[in-house]
This record gives structure tokens, C-alpha cells and sequence, in this order.
């Protein structure tokens, strides 16, 4: 670690669903500690991914939030709330656009949003997925990006392919506070081990079941335990809440959950460098995102 005063914060990551917030968490971490999908809503409980850079001397605490939108049951008002909660901590906010869709009305009602909330946080401006983009496009989503009042700077990125991360975590560094790292160095993320092996299997039935469910899909993780042979044995719920989502889970003479189950399995095989036994258990548990105590008990607050 260099002579000079560590710096450590928190960026809090806002946007609309679907802009690659959890791709662009994963390429800062160098980890996959946030699951990703094409489908908007993914991310429902505020992740925290560590990236730590001793020899520079510096710490981000990256929130990855759920996109923001305005509530349509107990589950979306829970996850606005949060939103809310992390961006007014945090040491720096990190807007992030999706440059194929342009400047859109849910860009404008966030940055909205983000000026009548009135703090003096610097937000800094990824415009991703520049690499669909040709040059005249990328340079007009860029101008209409500096007309967002809210903005402080701008970065044109490809999270997916690395393109300008160099330069937006070189700025995310300068901007956090001075002061001794929050989290120990070799920490990728402060999510508890269940939780994300949960998220590895939602992200694999969010894949596979694409617009034939709604988000009305949760995993909990019920058991979790290492035999002497080192095999991982590892049962989990997924819930639906109606008898047809859940056919559409277990699928024609059940494919669907054991394609679902072959895809999580060599994802949580990978996570935990063993050998895995993934026993996949469908169940239906009716409005269960309209459940407090439910909510409550998954973590969702």
C-alpha cells in the first residue's frame, strides 16, 4: 500500500431496471457478486460488492440497488424504500444509463427525483452498453445525457466488455472520503453466503423462464451441508405464486426445474469449488410479495 491516506466509500448505483447495474458492479468487484438478467427487477435487496486496490490505497463499497420505479406492491415499496436509503448515504452516487435505449422518461423522473431530494452527493454518470453503439449515436446520447441537470460528469462505458472502466474507477477513487477501509481487503461482498447461493438459482430460473413468469419468483435456501466425502448437498424452495406459474417452473415431464437445477448446479459449483447435490423443491406460496413478515424474514426490507 502506497504512503499516501487510504481512501473508502460508499457509491450508491441508481438507474432504471435493466441498465447492466449489476453487470457494471461485477466488472468494478472483478467477482460475480451480483446476479444478472435481461429481465427488469432482478436485483431486489441492496448487495454491497467490495473492490479494494491496496497498492493504489483505496476502497469502493458499491450498492447495488434495485432499479428505480414507482411501487406497485408491498415487495416494489419495500425495494423504493431502500433505494432511497442507500443513495441518501452514500458518498457518491453513480447514475448509470443504458446508451442503446438513449434518454428516456424514466431517466428524467429519476434525476427528478434525484434534485428534489436536494443533496450535495456528486453524481457521476455511466452511459453503458456503448458498445451497440456506432459513433454519432454514441456521441447524441452523450449530449443528451450532459442535459441532465443532476449530472456532474460523464463516462461512456461498456461494463460488459471493460471499455472506459479504467477512468470511471479512477474518478470513483478520487471522490470517496479519506479514511481506513471499511472492509477487510479479500472481501468481494458483504451478502451472506445463503442469500447468494439463493440468487444463483433465481438467476438461472429468471434466464430460462424469460416473459412467461412475472417477478413472482423467490428462492430460499433450507438446507446447506458438506458430507466427509467434500460433496455440498444443498436443498432450496423456489416459489411461485399460483399452481400455473408453478407448472410453468416444473415444466413438461418436469425439463424445465431440472434444466433450471443443470444450470445451477455448475454456477453454485463454480461459487463454492466443489462438487455440488442441488435438490430443487417447487412450492407455492400465494401473494407472497404482498407477505410483511415474509419480506421481512427473506431479507427484503
Amino acid at each position: 500500500m502506497s504512503d499516501s491516506p487510504t481512501r473508502a466509500g460508499f457509491v450508491g448505483l441508481a438507474g432504471r431496471p435493466n441498465v447492466g447495474k449489476s453487470t457494471l458492479v461485477n466488472a468494478i468487484v472483478g467477482s460475480k457478486v451480483a446476479i444478472v438478467s435481461d429481465r427488469p427487477q432482478t436485483t431486489r435487496r441492496a448487495s454491497r460488492g467490495v473492490a479494494t486496490d491496496l497498492v493504489a490505497g483505496w476502497q469502493l463499497v458499491l450498492v447495488d440497488l434495485p432499479g428505480v420505479q414507482r411501487p406497485r406492491d408491498v415487495l416494489t415499496e419495500r425495494m423504493q424504500r431502500r433505494v432511497e436509503q442507500e443513495l441518501g448515504g452514500a458518498d457518491v452516487v453513480l447514475l448509470v444509463l443504458n446508451a442503446e435505449q438513449g434518454i428516456g422518461p424514466g431517466d428524467q423522473f429519476i434525476a427528478r427525483h434525484m434534485l428534489e431530494v436536494g443533496s450535495s452527493t456528486p453524481v457521476i454518470c455511466a452511459v453503458n452498453k456503448i458498445d451497440r453503439l456506432g459513433p454519432a449515436e454514441t456521441a447524441a446520447v452523450l449530449a443528451a445525457t450532459a442535459k441532465l441537470a443532476v449530472v456532474d460528469e460523464i463516462f461512456p462505458i461498456s461494463a460488459r466488455r471493460g471499455t472506459g472502466m479504467g477512468p470511471l474507477i479512477r474518478r470513483l477513487a478520487e471522490l470517496v472520503p479519506e479514511g481506513p477501509l471499511l472492509y477487510p481487503p479479500e472481501d468481494v461482498s458483504d451478502r451472506p453466503s445463503e442469500v447468494h447461493l439463493a440468487e444463483l438459482i433465481r438467476e438461472q430460473v429468471l434466464r430460462r423462464t424469460h416473459e412467461e413468469l412475472p417477478h413472482a419468483v423467490e428462492v430460499s435456501l433450507q438446507e446447506l451441508a458438506s458430507r466427509e466425502d467434500g460433496l455440498i448437498e444443498i436443498t432450496a424452495q423456489v416459489w411461485a405464486e399460483t399452481d400455473s406459474q408453478k407448472a410453468i417452473l416444473i415444466g413438461k415431464g418436469g425439463r424445465m426445474i431440472r434444466d433450471i437445477g443443470t444450470a445451477a448446479r455448475k454456477e453454485l459449483e463454480r461459487e463454492l469449488a466443489a462438487k455440488v447435490f442441488l435438490d430443487l423443491q417447487v412450492r407455492v406460496r400465494e401473494r407472497w410479495r404482498r407477505d410483511e413478515g415474509l419480506l421481512d424474514r427473506l431479507g427484503i426490507d
